[in-house]
């Protein structure tokens, strides 16, 4: 099998400006073909060209982090620390934090602003957007969730499993709740929580998205990279009969904010139904989990 080179790969992108004359000169591949000041930014910290820096190995003067790189011993910045005594701008983790009582409503079928808004006025918490057992995209919730970002009811999704994507997609359109379908171990668990949550914490990554935006969480006190770990409501269901027995351990991972035992699939994986003592059983095991972590 042929054996092809790793390659950095450098693209000059070059663009065609109107002259005076009104001329459009030929394209250009060179970086300083429209630069006035070419050549004159200077970055100190760089290593000269054509010059290994040896940086894999050792830190430059005045690093936080010393030693070789190590992805395990680094020591985080604080470039998005929140900022000191930053509230908590999500009220459905206020509440819950408190200890009261939170109800969602959920959205089905409809992939209207319209509809969707006339829920979030309400008088719910906040909007379970069903995404694990509907066939709408994640573009249509994007509208509806923009449509009326501050309404009564924050928005929230179940997404359709532990997934980058799905999450990512959520939490760039701006949920303040996530919930999480079938959650088998504490792996899956700790999945979810890594792609809902941004670093040091998670492993969300950073891209932008409506959340960001002045009329949705642009403007929230401290910022919206900065708090949302903070402000997030994740909830992971346990549904199944090994995350039945994973359960404390779920509920032990760091920026899990709740468990729920789901009812419908409880039954459709243990083969029994509500109110019999196999079906009970399992739903005692997970609220006295549940109420040991309040």
């Amino acid at each position: 099998m042929d054996r092809f080179p790793v390659a950095a790969l450098t693209v000059a992108l070059g663009f065609m400006m109107l002259q005076a004359q009104g001329q459009t000169p030929p394209p250009s591949a060179d970086p300083y073909a429209n630069n006035a000041d070419a050549g004159k930014l200077q970055f100190p910290l760089a290593a000269p060209a054509g010059k290994d820096s040896g940086q894999i190995n050792a830190a430059p003067a005045g690093a936080v982090n010393q030693g070789p790189l190590d992805p395990a011993k680094w020591k985080y910045g604080p470039a998005y620390d929140a900022p000191p005594n930053s509230a908590i701008w999500n009220p459905v983790m206020l509440k819950m934090m408190k200890g009261e009582k939170v109800t969602g409503g959920t959205v089905f079928s409809t992939d209207t602003p319209e509809t969707y808004c006339a829920m979030a006025n309400a008088g719910y918490d906040f909007i379970w957007t069903e995404m694990q057992h509907n066939q709408r995209d994640w573009e249509a919730v994007g509208r509806m969730w923009k449509a009326c970002p501050h309404a009564k009811a924050v928005p929230g999704v179940r997404v359709a499993y532990t997934d980058e994507r799905e999450i990512q997609h959520a939490m760039d359109l701006g949920a303040l709740v996530i919930v999480i379908p079938t959650v088998r171990s504490v792996e899956e668990g700790t999945a979810a929580r890594d792609w809902t949550m941004f670093p040091p914490l998670g492993k969300r990554s950073l891209g932008g998205g409506q959340a960001f935006d002045p009329e949705v969480w642009g403007n929230v006190p401290g910022g919206y990279r900065n708090t949302i770990n903070r402000n997030v409501v994740l909830i992971e269901m346990i549904e199944t009969l090994e995350g039945v027995m994973d359960a404390r351990k779920i509920a032990a991972i760091p920026g899990v904010t709740a468990i729920f035992a789901a009812s419908g699939d409880l039954g459709n994986f243990s083969g029994y139904k509500m109110g019999t003592p196999d079906y009970e059983r399992l739903i005692n095991i997970v609220h006295e989990i549940g109420r040991a972590h309040v």
